[in-house]
């Protein structure tokens, strides 16, 4: 999808900067300065016009939005005036003849209702507006109309209808690609949901269960397991952003621990090697505690046998090495394949394929999920985490009460 959009962006940019040009060339030439011959000079502006433009209508078509990127579509065509509008209502107008808002919206119905541009002629009584016609050109995206694309010139022009044309279908990708990104923040909080209800109601029992064996016997121990649920609970449902540093994640998994250890007691021994270097690392909220709970679940639960877990962390230059490795079951490679291929969903799977997901997303493909394992042989993951990653930052650390 990505590579459609980025596709038909290269195709539609030199149009623009054809009719660009040819608008510069037949309203008002200019000097060059030495920028070189008038095309490339063209195709530099319109470029900068733009990537100035752009910014703005990722952010998707609000009255925000359409003001600041008005006066960048409205000097890429050349016109007197230009307005965007959503499908009710004129969201912004820059240029000349504002009092035309009302006639222009009243005749956007049929271009909304059918998603076809057209041409109209416009209707004013003052003769110091230098506007006479206006062009219609709607914005779409999957095939659904969001509104529309006005520009308003002195008199009627085949290049003026082509080129509202152009810039439209260039907003409408920009649009596009800010429903994308809509659309990925709305999964990644859905996961982080889905994540958050995987917090095992069998989990807080035993918890709470550990806890109360200790109220009478050892109340100092109480309180402190206490804390560590209480703190545990509070950073898996915090409201702080889609990320968190590593040292976070880290001080919620040792919560997640303390609690495991007092249930299973000597069953279980952790070691832990985190290089200092690597801690203030970003990466996506609860991404590595859902993995050591797997490890606990495959490696403790249905045995009475002594189990090991090992979790380090250390620093390879560019990126974070995270390896968090058990001595338990194991998993057949085929299903876990499959698991991570989202065809099965069996108990405690769901949280490796989330993970998985998610670091795909955040990081791209090649930054997913290795796992090492075989039946009674325990289970390897590596995750490989950039140090430095474009949109990828810590809300900073939940501050304890």
């Amino acid at each position: 999808m990505s590579g459609f959009l980025a596709g038909l962006c290269v195709a539609v940019l030199p149009l623009l900067a054809a009719g660009f040009w040819l608008g510069r060339r037949t309203a008002r030439p200019e000097s060059l300065g030495g920028l070189g011959t008038p095309v490339e000079h063209a195709t530099f502006q319109t470029l900068h016009t733009a990537s100035l433009a752009a910014p703005p209508l990722r952010a998707g078509l609000t009255e925000e939005t359409a003001r600041k990127s008005a006066r960048r579509l409205r000097t890429l065509l050349g016109t007197d005036a230009l307005c965007l509008t959503d499908t009710e209502r004129v969201l912004a107008w820059d240029g000349a003849g504002e009092h035309h808002r009302d006639e222009v919206l009243g005749r956007l119905v049929g271009p909304l209702e059918t998603g076809r541009g057209e041409a109209f002629r416009l209707r004013c009584g003052e003769p110091d507006c230098p506007l006479r016609w206006a062009v219609v050109a709607p914005l779409t995206v999957d095939d659904r109309v969001h509104g529309a694309l006005v520009a308003c010139a002195p008199r009627e022009s085949a290049v003026l209808v082509r080129a509202a044309g152009e810039v439209a279908r260039w907003v409408s990708v920009q649009l596009e690609l800010a429903d994308l990104d809509q659309s990925r923040t709305r999964l990644i909080e859905a996961e982080i949901k889905a994540l958050r209800a995987q917090i095992s109601p069998h989990f807080i029992f035993n918890s709470l269960a550990v806890i109360a064996s200790f109220v009478r016997t050892d109340p100092e121990r109480a309180r402190e397991l206490l804390l560590e649920f209480a703190d545990f609970i509070r950073y898996s449902f915090r409201r702080r952003g889609d990320f968190t540093t590593l040292a976070d994640e880290l001080h919620a998994i040792d919560h997640y621990l303390a609690l495991v250890r007092a249930r299973f007691g000597d069953r279980l021994s952790v070691t832990l090697q985190i290089a200092p270097e690597v801690l203030p690392v970003a990466l996506p909220f609860l991404c590595l505690q859902p993995l050591v709970e797997n490890a606990v679940k495959h490696g403790l639960e249905g045995t009475t046998d002594k189990r090991h877990i090992s979790i380090t962390a250390q620093d390879t230059g560019a990126e974070a090495l995270v390896v968090i490795e058990d001595d338990g079951a194991g998993m057949d490679p085929e299903l876990l394949r499959r698991i991570l291929a989202g065809e099965v969903s069996p108990s405690g799977g769901i949280g490796l394929l989330n993970v998985d997901d998610r670091l795909r997303q955040v990081y791209g493909d090649d930054h997913g999920l290795v796992i090492e394992t075989a039946e009674d042989a325990g289970m390897k993951i590596t995750a490989r985490l950039p140090k430095y990653q474009p949109g990828v930052h810590s809300a900073g650390r939940l501050p304890r009460q």
